[in-house]
């Protein structure tokens, strides 16, 4: 907007990009991202050995590098995420002087707020990308002209072991399996890691609720009894505990978790309420059906089943109280972590000092454009400006044996 100095897109954009990287963001801060010339990304995959340079006679020739080694190609279409919000007339008449100092930064700060929330939701969608691709082995999303497109990282089978019956470590109501052994369970799994790999894994992932079923087993209270650490260290440092008693390197506790909303459009019963979009929504989470209308009027329900391609979703056993929500004022929420909350996640970042895995920022838009960027434009009626952020990208994965998981309940 003219006279708006803090408006033009290279100081919004400069602004967008001097927010740091979310610290709370695990994955986001651990992978490094490349700029890839298409928007059609291909890349190595390599199963193999951790080998050495073989001895050979002098004069002989060199033997090739790579018989221990198989190597293929992934290739996908690009993901491709944006978003906006408007910006009303007075917030951007308040950016204009003359004006009290108070009122302009007033304005100014809340111009801020607003492109750090666009920041921090784009992050969120790239931080999901990537603990998909390790929690799952796979991502699904929307690419060019509405088709759903699945990429499968191709993960061995034999890389996830998953508990059955009562070897699982909480068979409901965080009561473990008769014969669930959490110490020997992660210590199998710890060695196949190594026996596949060749090192030991860099980290460990789980969340809270795993941390305490781990606490609470009777074996491990048994064997911290005749440790150095039985002195009431496991509840002061949990995770630095169980990392050195374990063996298994960096033990992190990662519980962040986002948000997937969608506003109603039809309410047709207590059970069964259509939506504007179920797209990451999923079968057996809890979600809050809120009243928008008050503040804090909700009701917590479990998603029973969802129809995508009609947009409706069941809620399961007696749902909430259908008179309390409108369409078009009430909203559901699906809250979720990031990290599964029934595995145990093995990994490494490196592999021979190589990164295991990559966030390749595809190019976009009329200026060919890396990584989010932030455009805008003008409304006539109501007065007011968008502002939008874009990004596109795909996670690649060049080491699919370098993760190994563990599922327990």
């Amino acid at each position: 907007m003219k006279g708006v100095n803090v408006l033009k897109l290279e100081t919004l954009n400069k602004l967008y990009k001097k927010f740091p990287k979310p610290e709370n963001l695990m994955f986001l801060n651990l992978f490094k991202d490349t700029q890839y010339p298409s928007d059609t990304i291909r890349w190595q995959v390599e199963y193999g050995s951790v080998g050495m340079t073989p001895f050979v006679a002098p004069g002989a020739p060199s033997p090739a590098i790579g018989d221990d080694i198989f190597h293929s190609e992934g290739s996908a279409a690009a993901a491709y995420w944006k978003e906006k919000i408007f910006l009303d007339e007075v917030l951007l008449n308040n950016l204009r002087h003359p004006l009290t100092e108070q009122t302009y930064y007033t304005a100014e700060k809340q111009l801020a707020r607003q492109n750090q929330r666009l920041r921090a939701r784009c992050d969120r969608r790239k931080e999901w990308m990537i603990s998909q691709m390790l929690f799952t082995n796979a991502i699904s999303y929307q690419a060019q002209g509405g088709v759903k497109f699945t990429v499968n990282y191709n993960v061995p089978a034999q890389n996830t072991v998953t508990l059955g019956g009562a070897d699982r470590w909480d068979v409901g109501g965080g009561v473990a399996g008769a014969t669930a052994t959490p110490i020997r369970d992660i210590l199998d799994v710890r060695q196949a890691y190594v026996d596949e790999v060749g090192k030991e894994p860099e980290y460990a992932v789980i969340t809270t609720s795993l941390l305490q079923l781990m606490m609470f087993d009777p074996q491990l209270q048994t064997l911290l009894m005749k440790s150095t650490f039985g002195e009431g260290d496991l509840f002061a440092k949990p995770a630095i505990v169980l990392a050195n008693l374990l063996g298994i390197g960096n033990l992190v506790i990662y519980d962040e978790w986002f948000d997937i909303s969608s506003w109603v459009t039809v309410v047709t019963n207590a059970t069964t309420f259509t939506v504007e979009d179920t797209t990451d929504m999923e079968v057996g989470q809890q979600v809050r059906v809120y009243n928008m209308r008050q503040p804090f009027a909700w009701e917590a329900a479990t998603i029973g089943a969802i129809n995508f391609a009609t947009n409706v979703i069941t809620l399961a056993g007696g749902g909430v109280t259908a008179a309390n929500y409108v369409a078009g004022s009430s909203r559901i929420q699906m809250r979720k972590r990031f990290a599964n909350v029934d595995e145990f996640l093995f990994f490494s970042k490196t592999i021979d000092n190589e990164p295991i895995a990559e966030f390749m920022e595809a190019p976009f838009g009329n200026d060919r454009t890396w990584g989010a960027y932030l455009d805008m434009k003008e409304e006539w009626d109501p007065d007011g400006i968008w502002l939008r952020v874009q990004n596109k990208g795909l996670p690649v994965l060049y080491w699919p044996n370098a993760i190994m998981r563990l599922v327990v309940r």
